[in-house]
């Protein structure tokens, strides 16, 4: 018997930690709104976030290079200084600029930090004795990059604004010394050699251009063909063979439009590497950043994904989505459920990793991924679309890579719902916004790595319902679908020839969500109508109507085996419900939008939930009525997974449970032979003892003798003696099997005194007749 939850407790999150504008690396830092947020790059949570107290919204901030001291400029023209690692603002003061600050640096001392305004200004501060030493007027416009000379000892602080040019600054005399003039556009980027003599810059001009410092003159005009976003300058005395590098001349990698790095040679204006273009590749790079210390690359993406390549190759490393739009769909993914695919308002799937929230993007659809479903052992699943389409996805088991492999076209409008079979990997079913509903079979052999995907087949297609169909659940025994629409209705039908079996009314707006109890003949539904009806199968009959929702329900699932559902709402509220006591056992207040996504792990332990909110939540089981332990047995019990069943009743000391573990695998005398013999040896000390007991009960003896069979036949005598306690459990074992034996013998002659009486009984009625 299943265990009912009584409460969910926060696992972890995936949420919104970037929505654009500066980032820094070493951990990732960025802004995201009113907050800087903190990243921690191993594991991909955020483990500091750092708002402003006006909830204006951050237009700058920096990391001073000792990682000790973070600044953060807000709309409200306020600067805050922050003890980052502490989680403690040190100090709070006015920005003097007239307007909000659009950047931000500090110098490499970690003691003297510039500040670039909308008014044409820059300010420089003494973190450290806290007051102005410098304001600089440039000529006009928004002063959006400054940086410090790496070498303080020349005070120089270089800038660059609306007029395309790169300022240098004499600090000693807070004079403009220089202009440097090359670019037709904004200026992006700067990057300095590790001598300091020469500087980098890139534009939107589709140049970069190569400094002689000394001189103050143009050493090299890069064409680059691109508007490039960042660049910075490869570290001298590394093996960079793998990526072109001939030479210990100066080489620089750039990042923009087109999506991907290239590295240049200084000297020669040549690209010497770039990056294979993809279907897979960002639409374009906003920032690149060296991480010195790991030898990596992080470029960050149009989208608001923060790509981490490993030098020397420019591999991907790890990838993590900054903002995930709404989230319309997600289930758990992988054999012991280590990932989740999630369909956001986009055409790209994304695949997190759980332990490390690192992201796989999947390209394929041509519009927005409105729903998903996972095929038994989760190694596959299935997405459908905006763009009419159905696709099949693969997730190698080694490489924890996902492919598509499958897909079909043939609706004529949106498909809403998507379906996949329980038992076996061989068909999934489709609804549309066109009113049909189709079935699919799926390939015997899918194509091989870097193949084109297979075809899927039609094999039904059925006209269900009058207006879209939102949903659709295959039954546990693949012989019955589901199909809820936005006409008020849900449907039964046989998957075999799509035959309609029945109807059921009830709700007074569209339905939303169907599923199918794991365990009993039964149909759940969530309507728009803020409600969740429970149907019999066999009479189409509303067993059961929960009310609780202040608006629509969108999602529903069975969890706790069949016992308990849960619920996500358009009011942003996430609901745990006892069938049996038609009661709402708690209430999860989590999102702050519409919850669209619901879907437990196989193991049942977890649900993960996501919004509108572009918040994706892990819940995990928190107080149940019975110990985790002894719901993870029923749940083996209920899949059949013998083994791991018999060795948690072992470990609980649970005599009984372990015999009905034992009544279960006797249907195949080798499934028993086979787990009995993979115990380790205190657990075959354990099942001996408990066949002592066994063995009393006539009821149960069988079973007993089924288990010292196995042991006998199977462990020497020496094996036999190592076992704590045999001598004793032997003793114990052999007046009841002796009394067993004779009451067999008893009942073995009496069966032959019938069968002689029946014999004779037919020879004397054959001499009648």
């Amino acid at each position: 018997m299943a265990v009912c939850v009584s409460s969910y407790a926060v696992s972890s999150k995936i949420e919104p930690f970037y929505k654009g504008g500066k980032v820094q690396v070493r951990y990732i830092f960025c802004t995201c709104g009113p907050r800087v947020n903190v990243l921690q790059i191993s594991t991909g949570k955020i483990v500091h976030s750092f708002e402003q107290d006006d909830q204006e919204d951050i237009t700058s901030f920096s990391l001073s290079p000792d990682d000790e001291v973070l600044v953060t400029a807000s709309k409200a023209l306020m600067l805050k200084q922050w003890a980052w690692k502490q989680d403690k603002c040190t100090r709070s003061w006015r920005a003097i600029h007239n307007v909000p600050v659009a950047s931000m640096a500090f110098d490499c001392t970690s003691t003297l930090l510039a500040t670039g305004g909308c008014d044409s200004t820059i300010k420089i501060w003494d973190v450290v004795k806290q007051y102005c030493t410098h304001n600089l007027k440039c000529s006009s416009g928004v002063v959006h990059l400054v940086q410090f000379h790496p070498d303080i000892n020349l005070l120089q602080l270089f800038s660059s604004s609306v007029d395309c040019g790169i300022c240098i600054w004499d600090l000693r005399t807070s004079k403009r010394v220089c202009v440097l003039e090359s670019h037709f556009s904004l200026v992006t980027s700067l990057a300095f050699s590790l001598d300091g003599h020469t500087l980098i810059s890139s534009g939107r001009d589709k140049i970069c251009t190569v400094w002689d410092l000394k001189e103050r003159t143009v050493k090299r005009t890069v064409p680059v063909y691109e508007a490039v976003e960042g660049v910075i300058v490869l570290p001298e005395n590394k093996d960079y063979s793998q990526l072109g590098v001939k030479s210990p001349e100066l080489h620089f990698v750039t990042a923009g439009s087109k999506g991907v790095l290239r590295v240049w040679h200084c000297s020669s204006a040549r690209c010497v590497f770039a990056q294979t273009p993809t279907a897979t590749a960002p639409l374009g790079l906003v920032h690149c950043l060296l991480m010195a210390r790991s030898a990596r690359i992080a470029a960050v993406t149009a989208e608001h994904n923060v790509l981490l390549y490993q030098l020397p190759y420019l591999s991907m490393q790890q990838q993590f989505v900054g903002y995930n739009d709404d989230v319309l769909d997600v289930k758990f993914l992988g054999k012991e459920d280590t990932h989740i695919v999630v369909a956001t308002n986009s055409s790209q799937l994304k695949v997190f990793d759980l332990a490390t929230s690192s992201c796989q993007i999947l390209y394929g659809h041509t519009d927005t991924v409105l729903s998903l479903d996972v095929f038994k052992k989760c190694s596959m699943f299935a997405s459908c679309a905006k763009d009419n389409c159905v696709k099949v996805w693969r997730m190698d088991s080694e490489t924890g890579i996902v492919r598509c492999v499958a897909q079909g076209q043939g609706h004529c409008n949106a498909v809403g719902s998507v379906s996949c079979s329980r038992l076996k990997k061989n068909f999934l079913v489709s609804g549309s916004q066109d009113c049909t509903i189709k079935v699919w079979d799926l390939p015997a052999v899918f194509p091989a790595v870097g193949s084109e995907p297979a075809k899927l087949i039609t094999r039904i297609t059925e006209k269900a319902h009058g207006k879209d169909v939102n949903s659709m659940a295959v039954s546990p025994n693949d012989k019955l679908l589901a199909s809820g629409s936005q006409d008020r209705t849900a449907k039964l039908w046989s998957l075999a020839d799509m035959s309609l079996l029945g109807v059921f009314q009830g709700h007074r707006r569209g339905i939303w969500c169907v599923q199918f109890s794991p365990v009993d003949q039964v149909l759940a539904t969530a309507s728009a109508d803020g409600t969740v009806k429970l149907w019999g199968l066999h009479d189409f009959s509303c067993l059961k109507t929960f009310e609780g929702h202040d608006a629509s329900v969108l999602k529903i699932i069975f969890v706790s085996r069949g016992t308990q559902l849960v619920s996500g709402g358009s009011d942003g509220l996430v609901k745990l419900w006892t069938i049996k006591t038609n009661e709402c056992v708690k209430t999860f207040d989590a999102h702050q939008d519409k919850v669209w996504a619901l879907h437990s792990s196989s193991r049942d332990d977890l649900v993960v939930s996501g919004s509108a909110d572009s918040t994706i939540t892990v819940w995990k089981v928190n107080g149940a009525t019975a110990p985790s332990r002894q719901q993870e047995l029923s749940n083996l019990l209920h899949e059949k997974k013998y083994l791991k069943a018999l060795g948690i009743a072992i470990s609980l000391d649970q005599p009984h449970t372990a015999l009905q573990v034992i009544k279960g695998m006797k249907e195949g005398t080798r499934q028993l032979e086979k787990t009995l013999l993979r115990l380790r040896q205190d657990q075959k000390e354990s099942l001996l003892r408990y066949c002592v007991v066994w063995n009393t009960n006539a009821r149960n003896c069988l079973d007993a003798q089924a288990v010292l069979q196995v042991l006998l036949t199977h462990l020497s005598p020496e094996e036999l003696l190592q076992l704590q306690g045999v001598r004793t459990h032997l003793e114990g074992l052999i007046p009841y099997t002796e009394r067993h034996m004779q009451r067999v013998g008893r009942l073995l002659q009496a069966s032959m005194f019938l069968d002689y009486m029946w014999r004779q009984m037919r020879v004397a009625g054959c001499g009648t007749r």
